[in-house]
């Protein structure tokens, strides 16, 4: 059974960093595709950055600050998120599914399997 448990959230500054990891179970990561998301309060589930048919995409909002990573050996998914700004504010969630993500998806329907999230916050 695939299981996606997020960790790193947390609180930080405007112009902080965090780096978010998914640990995936049940399954190989190289044989899913997978992404994160996030979900800020009163606003539809979208895309952050997926990996995608042999590259990775990252949505506009976040392009030049976020970027993806994993670690197959481990069956680890990583985000590594730079000059956090308070619209980064949102619960983050990792996903992985037999198709291919899309970044511009929003809503629950855009992955198969979903962790639990991880929040983060970004204050001014």
């Amino acid at each position: 059974q695939v299981q996606l448990v997020e960790s790193g959230g947390g609180s930080v500054q405007t112009g902080g960093s965090l780096r978010l990891s998914c640990a995936a179970s049940g399954y190989n990561v190289r044989s899913y595709f997978m992404g994160w998301f996030r979900q800020a309060p009163g606003k539809e589930r979208e895309g952050v950055s997926i990996y995608s048919l042999g590259t990775t995409i990252v949505a506009d909002t976040v392009k030049g600050r976020f970027a993806i990573s994993r670690d197959n050996a481990n069956n680890t998914l990583y985000l590594h998120m730079n000059s956090l700004q308070p619209d980064d504010t949102a619960m983050y969630y990792c996903a992985a599914a037999k198709f291919p993500l899309r970044v511009d998806c929003t809503g629950d329907y855009c992955s198969t399997y979903w962790g639990p999230g991880t929040q983060v916050t970004v204050s001014s």
